[in-house]
């Protein structure tokens, strides 16, 4: 009875984190029109601009280079500190490019394969971008969620990962949402596991770099170029 009456009067957890995070899908709305207007290169121009101002959010004493000699004066919870503040400020900058940086990625993806974000894959991105988990049921787009948080964190230039069940989805989705980041001047990078059924004889490579230039071999293989798994690890997203 005390949870059903609690429920009624804020409602649900789901029905509190759609309420806390609507000003921004409406924010991400307003600014479609003024993204809309810009030409390819000017989209792509966007990425280097969210670089600069997440580096412009990093710089100063606080933020010391591990390469640097500086970083070995510090003893282990000055280090664990300065890592845990790095990322805090990282997070910060990257919340608030996130309107902008959304809204590059849902136009990105109508120009490229054709599909645009609705507001509730805007909500599923943001979920994803808190570190949290978004449910979502089959035929809601989950493969196009994942567009938007992978693209806003791979701009820290650490690398965003995304993980697939098989081999088989880890290159469709490579392939299928592979333009989006491509238009964007990222890079995407495909590694696969050691699976004998999956390999077939002269198919020697399990890594692979996005690259829409190949058109030559094996139709599984379509716009993937084979690499080393370290330079595909190297990818702004795996």
């Amino acid at each position: 009875m005390v949870n059903w009456v609690f429920q009624k009067l804020i409602g649900t957890y789901h029905e509190r984190e759609c309420r806390r995070l609507w000003p921004v899908v409406k924010r991400i709305n307003q600014l479609e029109p003024q993204i809309q207007a810009l030409s390819d290169e000017q989209l792509r121009a966007k990425t280097d601009e969210f670089r600069r101002r997440i580096q412009e959010g990093l710089k100063g004493e606080h933020f010391l280079d591990p390469s640097k000699p500086e970083w070995y004066d510090l003893n282990a919870d000055e280090r664990l500190a300065k890592r845990r503040q790095r990322r805090k400020i990282q997070q910060a900058v990257l919340d608030e490019i996130l309107p902008e940086a959304f809204a590059v990625a849902r136009e990105a993806a109508k120009r490229t394969v054709k599909m645009r974000h609705f507001d509730v894959q805007l909500l599923g991105g943001m979920i994803l971008h808190e570190g949290k988990i978004a449910e979502m049921a089959t035929g809601e787009g989950k493969t196009l969620v994942a567009t938007l948080a992978a693209y806003l964190n791979a701009l820290t230039g650490r690398g965003v990962h995304i993980v697939t069940v098989n081999d088989y989805l880890a290159r469709r989705d490579a392939r299928w949402m592979g333009p989006i980041y491509h238009l964007l001047g990222l890079s995407i990078g495909v590694i696969q596991g050691v699976d004998p059924v999956e390999r077939r004889p002269g198919e020697e490579s399990l890594s692979f770099i996005y690259d829409p230039t190949v058109t030559t071999g094996s139709d599984r293989f379509l716009h993937l170029r084979p690499v080393t798994r370290p330079e595909a690890y190297r990818a702004d997203i795996t």
